[in-house]
Formats: structure tokens, C-alpha cells, sequence
């Protein structure tokens, strides 16, 4: 049996702040979904376009307490457990962790399940949950209804600024919080893991400094992000297109979403530090 996929975010808020925030169903469906109805400890329930197979809950509490809830949730008719629990870092700061069962990296490589998804979607919702709590604006998060995918976000930095932490292999390993290594160039290579452990790399298709970056990764399609700026800000513009329309790239389009928010962050926060902390 495969291990859980654990993902963890550090929120600078107290713990009651962040449990009220995941306990409270108004709360929760500014970030967790359309969809909530918690009462806890009987119901913890969320459904609608930004949550899987979202036409109707599929959830059903095993276990709650004061720090945490475990759930069975199905998913492409397989009863999934996951876990969702709060720890304090500090006096103002709390560790929010996820451990989701039956997620498969096959199925993001293949599209088979909808499981594939589970790992970004996850990342998305602890992003989402930070900036809520931290009163910052959200970023947008994939509908796993739409066909076309495309998002657009406003970064508190110049075009120059940005567009340099998408295209240098240094900036974007930081803030991503994985190697990348990027040929800055048309046709130069885009490797995640960097290039020794990326066999088959993206290419670079457009690089338009300040204005446009696009790369191609084959079956899941083109990224491409547009900058444009004013007033000192940058509007980012997220598209993913060319891939097969009877399956969208979710996953691929959820981690791009995710690492977005961090790319926020990275400009706006002073004193920044990722969010994500290692499992």
C-alpha cells in the first residue's frame, strides 16, 4: 500500500484563529469551497466546481476533536480517507497539515482518476486558507467544470520584477520550493527537478521579457503567463491551452495555480518565507 500524501502550510495566525476559520462553515466556503456545512462532530462536508467529482458531498466524519478532523471522502467510487489538523507554531503562528490516502502520481501522469488531482488540489486549499486567514486576497482556484483554464492575479511589484522570478532557475526554485532549472531563451529547456532529473523537459516557446513567457509540455499542453503593468503592479494573466479537451490537465493546472500564491507572497510579504514546510 502506497504511502498518504501529507502537505503542510505554516499560517501566521494563532490556532483558534485558523480552527475557527476550517470549523466555521461561512468562513470556510470563502476558502475551502463553494459548498460547506460543518457540524462537528457528526458533519464536515464540501462540494461544488473547485472540489473534485464537487456535484454533491461525498464526505462522511470517522473522527473530530479540537485540533483536527478525519474523513472518508469517495472519489471515482473509492472511499479515500484524509486528514485535516492544526498544530500552534509559536504564539502566532499555526501549522495546518493534510494527509490524503489513494493519491497515485500515475494518475497525474495518465489522467485514469480523478485521485490524480488530489496532491494540487490540496496545495491549493492550504494556500487558500492562509490568505484567508491572513486577510489577504485569494488566488483563484482551478474549476474542475471548466474547459477552458485561465486565471488572472495581481502582484504588488513591477512587471520587471516578476517577470525575472519566472524565468531565473534561482528565483523560481525559491519561491516554487522545488529545483527548476529554466534556459531563459526560445526553445531553451524548462526542467522541473532540474535538468538531470527531468529526462524529457519542457520548452521554451515565447519569451517576451516584461510582457510574456510560454512553455510547452507536450500532453498537458501550453503554460503561458501575460504580464501587464500599472501603477507599479503587475497583472498576470494564466492560461493553459492545447491539451485534450475531453481531459484537462487539472492537476498540472491546480500546481500552477498553487505556486502562484507562493509567487505572491514572495513580492508582497516582507520578510518573506515559504509557507510550505517539508512533511
Amino acid at each position: 500500500m502506497s504511502e498518504p500524501m501529507i502537505a503542510k502550510v505554516r499560517v501566521q495566525a494563532p490556532v483558534k484563529e485558523v480552527w475557527h476559520a476550517i470549523t466555521d462553515p461561512v468562513a470556510a466556503r470563502v476558502w475551502l469551497a463553494e459548498h460547506v456545512e460543518v457540524d462537528l462532530p457528526d458533519r464536515f462536508e464540501f462540494w461544488g466546481r473547485t472540489t473534485p467529482e464537487g456535484d454533491a458531498p461525498h464526505q462522511r466524519v470517522l473522527s473530530a476533536d479540537e485540533r483536527g478532523v478525519r474523513f472518508a471522502w469517495l472519489l471515482d467510487g473509492v472511499e479515500t480517507t484524509a486528514e485535516l489538523a492544526v498544530e500552534e507554531d509559536g504564539d502566532a503562528a499555526t501549522i495546518v497539515s493534510v494527509s490524503q490516502s489513494h493519491f497515485d502520481f500515475q494518475d497525474v501522469v495518465t489522467g485514469a482518476s480523478i485521485r490524480g488531482v488530489l496532491q494540487t488540489y490540496w496545495f491549493q486549499v492550504l494556500a487558500s486558507l492562509a490568505e484567508h486567514v491572513e486577510g489577504r486576497p485569494l488566488t483563484p482556484r482551478a474549476d474542475f467544470t471548466a474547459r477552458e483554464l485561465r486565471a488572472e492575479v495581481t502582484i504588488d511589484a513591477a512587471p520587471a520584477q516578476v517577470f525575472e522570478s519566472l524565468v531565473d532557475s534561482e528565483t523560481v526554485t525559491k519561491w516554487f520550493g522545488m529545483p527548476i532549472e529554466i534556459e531563459p531563451y526560445v526553445g531553451g529547456r524548462f526542467a522541473m527537478g532540474g535538468f538531470a532529473n527531468d529526462p524529457s523537459p519542457a520548452k521554451v516557446l515565447e519569451l517576451e521579457p516584461e510582457r510574456r513567457f510560454s512553455v510547452d509540455w507536450g500532453g498537458p499542453g501550453v503554460s503561458s503567463w501575460e504580464l501587464a503593468g500599472s501603477a507599479g503592479k503587475t497583472r498576470l494573466t494564466l492560461v493553459q491551452s492545447g491539451f485534450d479537451a475531453e481531459r484537462p490537465p487539472y492537476a498540472a493546472w491546480g500546481g500552477m495555480l498553487s505556486g502562484v500564491a507562493e509567487l505572491r507572497r514572495y513580492h508582497e510579504v516582507p520578510d518573506w518565507r515559504p509557507m510550505w514546510v517539508e512533511p
